[in-house]
């Protein structure tokens, strides 16, 4: 059957639930439809979403326009008093496969997220047009920093029993992907809802003994603040777990942690790495980073500049703060939104000459790349590679690193 055109806005678990979401909707025959899954993690984000139904609803004037996804869950009504908008569903409804079947829905769907207490383990076919397969192991988000809206979107923590992931990473790899991303809105406090409380590292470790045919693992954004000794043990003795962890800081200076109400400190962070590269020399780090958060200074800004150095970032994801109704961070003293426009260029700045200086250092090594497109994938490391002979998408392919310029990496195929 056709699938229903489906948009997917934001996060790696939007792009794994998006997935679902077609395949329910092929399963349904609900072919004519074009699905929207929206994100809110910031204002821009927000506007994005509703630009994009817009946009939908203009180029797809036959279509049925369902929207989903954070943005539709925070604003059920909002969305669905937008023109030419014929369904909204929200975070917990648009996985159940009875929500694209044909019968009389009313055109609002959106249950109060805040009591769901269970996430089923969702199997899915593949992913479409990627090399790479996203698999959710948790939901929701128990902590409460005091610029995310997203707990209110996603609900509280839920894991995904081990067995099942596995089960799901199984049926993917028979499927041809050769690397599995674990994702979840806070990866690092899984299991602890589960019999027996399994920890991040437990699961790695145990997915990587029970299927062994999986090429690599790769783990999305952490929290630096859970000292998981399974997972360092993991990341020491598998070589199947990519060396590249992708930190939630934020920021690097303790006032402004302090005021995010985030779990770690500066010194956490730096610990954090610093145990990481003791147990495997060659790792590296990407980090989530928030610019001109309420109430930061010009010293607050550079101290977190100068502690990003010292922790050695290669990859930064840099937000302009964003103000979100309904949350502390809101009433607090605001930077000017020039001022923060200014932080993130700084900080995009750092990241392009942190990546550039760590490409420059690749130059004659060898690299083991997943080719997505057109020749280019990423390695181990997370760098991206272009490879000269255009491998398939989807191979795992050896290449010595030629030459590398500030935003990317050029290989030829191993002899």
């Amino acid at each position: 059957m056709s699938a229903p055109q489906v948009i997917t806005l934001g996060c790696r678990l939007n792009a794994f639930e998006s997935e679902l979401m077609r395949q329910h909707g092929s399963d349904a025959g609900l072919s004519d439809a074009v699905i929207i899954n929206t994100c809110t993690v910031t204002a821009e984000a927000e506007r994005q979403s509703r630009q994009t139904v817009r946009r939908a609803v203009r180029d797809n004037p036959e279509a049925r326009i369902v929207v989903t996804g954070c943005a539709a869950q925070l604003d059920p009504d909002g969305f669905a008093a937008m023109d030419g908008v014929d369904r909204v569903i929200g975070n917990a409804e648009k996985l159940e496969p009875v929500s694209y079947m044909s019968g009389d829905h009313p055109p609002v769907e959106v249950a109060d997220i805040m009591t769901v207490r269970e996430t089923a383990p969702h199997l899915i076919e593949g992913f479409d047009g990627r090399a790479r397969a996203f698999i959710q192991i948790q939901q929701g988000c128990d902590h409460r920093c005091t610029f995310c809206i997203i707990p209110f979107a996603r609900g509280p923590n839920r894991s995904v029993p081990i067995g099942a992931i596995a089960e799901q990473i199984r049926k993917l790899v028979a499927a041809g992907f050769g690397e599995v991303v674990l994702t979840g809105v806070d990866i690092a406090s899984y299991g602890g809802d589960l019999p027996g409380s399994p920890s991040l590292g437990e699961l790695v470790r145990r997915l990587l003994a029970t299927v062994p045919e999986l090429k690599r693992l790769r783990l999305s954004s952490i929290d630096p603040a859970v000292m998981d000794e399974a997972l360092f043990q993991a990341l020491a003795e598998e070589e199947r777990l990519m060396p590249h962890l992708h930190l939630s800081l934020q920021a690097m200076d303790d006032m402004v942690l302090k005021r995010m109400k985030r779990r770690h400190s500066v010194t956490d962070a730096l610990e954090f790495a610093h145990r990481a590269r003791n147990a495997r020399p060659d790792v590296i780090f990407g980090a989530d980073l928030i610019a001109g958060f309420p109430t930061e200074s010009d010293t607050m800004f550079e101290n977190t500049l100068e502690n990003l150095a010292a922790l050695d970032v290669t990859y930064f994801h840099v937000f302009p703060y964003s103000e979100r109704p309904g949350t502390p961070a809101a009433n607090m003293p605001t930077v000017a939104k020039a001022v923060r426009k200014e932080r993130a260029a700084r900080l995009r700045l750092a990241g392009d000459a942190m990546l550039s200086n760590y490409l420059g250092t690749l130059t004659g090594s060898y690299a083991n790349i997943l080719v997505e497109k057109d020749g280019m994938g990423f390695s181990e490391h997370y760098a991206p590679v272009l490879v000269a002979e255009n491998p398939h998408p989807g191979s795992i392919v050896r290449a010595r690193i030629d030459q590398a310029d500030d935003a990317r990496l050029y290989a030829t195929l191993a002899a």
